[in-house]
């Protein structure tokens, strides 16, 4: 089952922010993004620990039918919380979960909720997550034409063995056709999210995978190393002996490969788990993350994060449509971050992109250091931005835990 919440102070019921968080809230720098999680799987893949449900966990009080119209109410909290400051949303993302389990009108719906409350700044990137399974060529277009402008495939891996550890039920070759169809719908972006060091992946299978991907013609691809999380059924059988752990080596080995892939494609890595064709094939939303915005997040489980006050929703569906039934906000619990903490994300998250963080937050000794040790590049170092050398990004969590 997922993980369990963390702990945090109490949330008043009317779901109420501290002055601190409001302050400036829709001024310059403060752009502000919708996450919506949609919390529904039609089976648990074994390493995934995100807070999904299947329809024999749900139980009552919650359902696919019914998901839209509770979202709603929730998207309709986050106005009276955060009053009638002018908001435009810059990005929304929807994830999972498999968003696609819920017909294109009902996340249409949601969509159009956020709209009609604070408005959607033109141009904005509207995404959703898929399983290559859970969407057809009908699908897809009636997604573009509700708004999605962008859509997200789990691909994983391009060998049938390798998906069957991960319990994926998509076959490879589907991959390729559902690009295809977003295409044809009119998504001008497409990214594809690849897995690697899944037990009895070799290296040629994550070669293969790559090749696949790039051949399906995505202008995005996010890959990211196999996590064995506690409590997933993948966890249990590395346990017992029954798959190898994943290894550190193989794991360094298989980022490597995928950035000389990706960037001879004309991908290039701007964080570094994900790579884009330019600029406007970034996932904005996700860079918002990075850079410390405003979001409000709809849906159990979901975090949001507004002026330095982040706060997380009941887990479970049942409970999360509850509260909002009675009018109560669904937040479990929040943390209202000090400067500091602020401080210390940032360096964390902007470290990991390629545009770096601003040198003049770190300790010049330290980052003179890692320069001498091949992880830090010396030239942006000389222009104000502490930039992670390709050695750097595979060592990335040692250097930012030197570095602050």
């Amino acid at each position: 089952m997922p993980a369990t919440l963390p702990d945090g102070d109490p949330v008043p019921a009317d779901g109420s922010l501290p002055g601190s968080a409001l302050t400036g809230l829709g001024g310059p720098g403060r752009p502000f993004a919708f996450y919506v999680h949609v919390p529904f799987c039609v089976t648990r893949c074994g390493y995934c620990d995100f807070n999904t449900y299947t329809a024999t966990e749900l139980g009552p009080g919650a359902s696919r039918e019914s998901y839209a119209e509770t979202a709603i109410r929730e998207v309709r909290m986050a106005r009276r919380v955060l009053g009638g400051t002018d908001l435009p949303v810059e990005t929304v993302f929807v994830g999972g979960g498999t968003p696609t389990l819920l017909s294109p009108d009902d996340l249409g719906r949601v969509l159009a909720a956020i709209d009609a409350e604070f408005g959607l700044a033109p141009g904005a990137e509207v995404t959703t997550e898929a399983n290559p399974e859970s969407v057809d060529e009908a699908y897809l277009g009636k997604l573009r034409e509700v708004g999605f402008t962008r859509v997200s495939f789990g691909m994983q891996s391009a060998r049938e063995h390798v998906l069957a550890v991960l319990d994926r039920t998509h076959t490879p070759g589907r991959v390729p056709q559902v690009v295809r169809w977003a295409r044809e719908a009119g998504f001008e972006h497409v990214n594809l999210d690849l897995i690697y060091g899944t037990p009895g992946e070799g290296d040629d299978d994550w070669r293969a995978s790559l090749e696949a991907a790039l051949a399906a013609g995505p202008d995005h691809v996010s890959a990211y190393a196999l996590i064995v999380e506690e409590g997933t059924r993948l966890a249990g059988q590395v346990r017992r002996g029954e798959l190898a752990t994943p290894d550190d080596d193989a794991m360094a080995d298989r980022y490597l490969l995928a950035d000389e892939l990706l960037s001879a494609h004309g991908l290039r890595w701007y964080e570094i788990s994900n790579w884009a064709a330019d600029d406007a094939a970034a996932c904005r939303h996700n860079l918002l993350y990075w850079t410390g915005a405003d979001w409000w997040g709809v849906g159990p489980g979901a975090h949001s994060h507004v002026g330095g006050t982040r706060w997380w929703n009941v887990k479970h569906p049942a409970a999360y449509a509850s509260r909002l039934a009675e009018g109560v906000t669904p937040a479990h619990a929040r943390e209202i971050l000090d400067a500091g903490d602020r401080a210390i994300e940032r360096i964390m998250l902007e470290l990991r992109l390629a545009t770096g963080c601003p040198a003049e937050l770190l300790d010049g000794t330290a980052v003179r250091r890692a320069i001498a040790d091949g992880l830090v590049e010396p030239e942006p170092y000389e222009r104000g931005r502490a930039v992670l050398t390709l050695r750097g990004r595979l060592l990335a969590d040692a250097v930012v835990r030197d570095l602050t």
